[in-house]
């Protein structure tokens, strides 16, 4: 089993990296979860969560994907349509659209296609080989163009020993930062270009749904697409199995969930993936989705803490750190959401306190709820999650904080 853990270089004007989907030969159970990433601001402070610039009243953000295909043999691109036609790129491009409109039918949010029509430019395309973002230099990001552009023929050093696909992302930590030709950013955290890359390399083939069947060997493009397109918008990867955003991609031949169709285009979506999205891009007109829940995961004993001193800036661990906590509806046994705890921060009094803090939601009111946590132990380690906690602390940064070790060493156990 290969692992990759999320890449992220950082400098003081802005953070880039790249979230990758990975090879998985191994079938797990049902469950989904999502997890958000964070930046501290330049002026300093507390850490901001990282997002698209979705406000009412702002331009639709920009998307593309380019036409142009490895010339391989087989090809990367397995469809129904012949290689090399229009209607081959006719199907790529409707299994684009179909998989953008997984997470634009998420109902309670800023990006709902229903409710706001206007909050993605029509997907256009490109006949340029390399249009996405080129590989940073000295962590600098290069080519930025403001544009979230699709490339399955554009090589990058990020493709390493197992590695499908990956979302190179260029985040603003002040407003008014300009990155290439892309606009200047409005706001700290904003997501200023998100570019999804395929291996292109021969080493795996990808099958539109259309030609899945008929190609075992390949990998579900809408799969790893709507893995991808979670990345875009801002969400990091999962810890819980069979996630959207869980680190590795179904087997060859598989799409391990619901295919959306038009009147359920979020139907691959669990209540997990959707709260996640809703957590990133509110609809302050939703009145189902307003619930949230708080708390922290503090160990039976507190000297089991011994382990995660004060780190070198003097702020002390008083709580689990990077444990993920889990909201389950207790009448139908659902998992609903859940994201990672540890941390919390005052504004009136930076940096961030690793106190075991938590928050879930939006949830769906009138439910009632069981909460657990659990440690990173299993398939996924903490070193695949390490992504959610990087943007928590920055160096040179004042008041300045040191992200702790993500806390493994305990056992959940249920309360009489």
């Amino acid at each position: 089993m290969n692992r990759f853990p999320s890449l992220r270089r950082a400098s003081r004007r802005s953070a880039l990296f790249a979230c990758a989907l990975l090879a998985q030969y191994w079938l797990a159970p049902a469950a989904f979860a999502y997890t958000r990433d964070f930046i501290l601001p330049a002026s300093g402070g507390c850490p901001v969560v990282e997002r698209q610039n979705f406000a009412i009243g702002a331009a639709p953000l920009p998307i593309q994907w380019s036409t142009s295909l490895p010339n391989l043999n087989p090809p990367a691109i397995l469809t129904a349509a012949a290689p090399g036609t229009a209607a081959q790129l006719a199907e790529i491009g409707s299994t684009i659209a179909q998989t953008y409109a997984i997470w634009t039918g998420v109902s309670g949010t800023l990006v709902n296609a229903s409710s706001y029509p206007n909050a993605l430019a029509p997907l256009a395309i490109t006949s340029t080989q390399n249009a996405c973002s080129s590989d940073p230099v000295n962590g600098i990001p290069n080519n930025v163009d403001g544009i979230d552009t699709i490339c399955f023929n554009q090589s990058s050093s990020a493709f390493t020993t197992g590695v499908l696909s990956f979302t190179r992302i260029v985040v603003a930590n002040a407003p008014s930062q300009s990155f290439g030709s892309a606009p200047a950013s409005i706001f700290a955290g904003q997501i200023v270009d998100a570019d999804i890359y395929f291996r292109n390399d021969g080493q795996a083939t990808f099958a539109t749904p259309a030609a899945l069947s008929s190609n075992p060997g390949a990998y579900d493009l809408e799969s790893l697409l709507a893995h991808e397109l979670g990345h875009l918008f801002g969400l990091d990867h999962s810890g819980v199995w069979r996630a959207i955003m869980f680190p590795y991609a179904p087997p060859p031949g598989s799409f391990l969930a619901t295919r959306p169709t038009a009147s359920a285009p979020d139907a691959p979506l669990s209540d997990d993936d959707r709260a996640g999205l809703r957590s990133l891009y509110p609809d302050p007109a939703d009145t189902i989705d307003i619930g949230w829940i708080s708390g922290r995961v503090l160990p039976a004993n507190p000297f089991a803490l011994a382990d995660f001193p004060a780190t070198s800036a003097g702020e002390y661990v008083t709580g689990i750190f990077g444990a993920q906590v889990v909201a389950v509806d207790a009448s139908s046994g659902s998992v609903i959401a859940a994201t990672l705890g540890g941390w919390t921060c005052d504004p009136a009094n930076p940096p961030a306190q690793f106190d075991g803090s938590y928050t879930l939601g939006p949830l769906p009111v009138g439910h009632s709820y069981v909460i657990y946590a659990e440690p990173f132990v299993g398939l996924v380690q903490a070193s695949d999650i390490a992504g959610a906690f990087a943007g928590v602390c920055a160096t040179g940064a004042s008041p300045s904080c040191t992200v702790p070790a993500v806390n493994t060493n305990f056992v959940p156990r249920v309360r009489p």
